[in-house]
């Protein structure tokens, strides 16, 4: 928001402080300003899901220089995880200027495929009309919150929800960032050890629902990286309608996603020249099968460990780590993903050269936007990424800052060439994920622990 003009974080700004200026949101701004801006951001591929861009709209249209480095240092207040940062700051260089028509329904299609769920693109999706649970409930619901101890916390408000639950902020942890499973004894020609990763999406998880009815998805418009597939809130929402006979609210906080939410599963790895091995695997339902989609060779082995929960339905959870230890050992970053699609990566001269092949683009717009946004989470998966789990195996990493997620600062440009194809569409940033990761291995020396830059 803008307070008197001045760009400011409203989320951590108290309305008591702003009482009597002038506050402007996204929707305040100047009719041209705003359809400039969504029109930028929807030519660029800027936004996806649509949650952070508002703010950002509002920050950058305040902004006297339009140019890369002012644009990455504003965004440095901001969190987005789908873009990776470069397709903003391509939106800011061409604000204002013509762009050519798209056909939205077959943009629309591309991202469902790499999102894997519904996903409509169009540019007032950047001014956050993207269709968000929370956004649809009624102004008299009930609200409720995780309670802490396994149950729900229900209030007016959800001042008064959180103040039931005895809500604490969360913090970025002094804890250590650790390796939860050994590697395998064996003769290896390469070893790699993960450990637990959060898929950091930024909407936490929402759903309502009014008594006999059905709760409102909390996918709205994006898959959360696989990391809502299995979200309790539609469930409770349903449950707590019945019970009180009124419609409720069930939203759960940045800190409750974390200690609550699935997290990419660590992995410790042992593999052979001729690429068979044996991975250790924090116990997760089908792993195996993923290991396996991509390399028969390596034989699996699951083992219980105390911690967050873990979802193979996260971003090619398993397959990708398969994949990159393959990749590594031939020397290569190139990947093919079960689905088929294929993809190569580069680091090189400060950039990433990436080139992708999966069916019919449909749209070049929308899938370059997604190669980037995967770019990004390999980059920061291999080198930057991870949470602090202790002995309890309770998360003590409760912020987005404290993931290591990559800022807009330290985000490479991104070339990614899309190669002409008439098959079948299938998902293609899953592949550019994992040969980013390979990439980024091979040019950091293949050392046996990430993320490869300790914190």
């Amino acid at each position: 928001m803008l307070i008197d003009g001045a760009a400011r974080v409203a989320c951590v700004t108290p309305a008591r402080r702003v009482a009597g200026r002038r506050v402007t949101t996204v929707d305040g701004l100047a009719p041209d300003v705003r359809q400039a801006w969504a029109d930028a951001f929807c030519a660029t591929g800027a936004s996806q899901c649509g949650f952070c861009t508002p703010g950002i709209i509002v920050r950058l249209s305040a902004l006297a220089d339009h140019s890369p480095e002012p644009v990455e240092r504003a965004l440095l207040a901001h969190l987005c995880r789908c873009t990776g940062w470069r397709t903003i700051v391509d939106a800011a260089g061409v604000v204002g200027v013509p762009h050519p028509d798209r056909d939205f329904d077959r943009a629309s299609q591309r991202a469902a495929i790499e999102g894997g769920v519904a996903q409509r693109v169009a540019p007032d999706v950047s001014l956050g009309a993207g269709g968000f649970a929370d956004d649809t409930a009624p102004a008299d619901a009930l609200v409720a919150v995780p309670d802490g101890v396994g149950g729900w916390a229900v209030g007016e408000t959800l001042t008064e929800a959180r103040a039931a639950a005895g809500k604490v902020q969360g913090r970025r942890t002094t804890v250590a960032v650790r390796h939860p499973l050994e590697v395998p004894p064996g003769d290896w020609a390469l070893t790699l050890r993960t450990t637990w990763v959060e898929p950091a999406y930024l909407e936490p998880d929402a759903s309502w629902c009014a008594p006999g009815a059905e709760p409102v998805s909390a996918l709205a418009n994006g898959g959360a990286f696989g990391g809502k597939t299995t979200s309790a809130v539609g469930a409770v929402a349903r449950q707590l309608a019945d019970e009180h006979g009124r419609a409720v609210r069930v939203l759960l906080s940045r800190e409750d996603t974390v200690r609550l939410g699935p997290k990419r599963p660590p992995i410790a790895a042992g593999v052979r020249a001729d690429g068979t091995g044996v991975l250790r695997a924090v116990r997760t339902a089908g792993i195996a099968d993923a290991v396996h989609a991509v390399a028969p060779g390596i034989e699996v082995e699951q083992v219980y460990v105390t911690g967050p929960p873990t979802s193979v339905a996260l971003r090619a959870a398993g397959w990708a780590e398969a994949a990159v230890l393959q990749a590594a050992l031939a020397g290569a970053a190139r990947v093919t993903s079960p689905d088929g699609a294929t993809a190569e990566a580069e680091l090189a001269d400060g950039r990433v050269r990436v080139r992708v092949r999966c069916g019919e683009p449909l749209d070049d717009v929308v899938l370059r936007s997604y190669c980037i946004g995967a770019a990004h989470m390999g980059l920061g998966w291999v080198r930057s990424e991870g949470i602090a789990v202790d002995d309890e195996g309770v998360p003590h990493d409760l912020t987005i800052r404290s993931f290591g997620i990559l800022r807009a600062v330290d985000m490479p440009a991104v070339d990614v060439t899309i190669e002409p194809d008439e098959g079948p569409s299938v998902n293609g940033s899953d592949a550019v994920f994992a040969a980013v990761a390979a990439a980024a291995w091979l040019a950091d020396g293949l050392p046996a622990e990430w993320p490869t830059v300790r914190r």
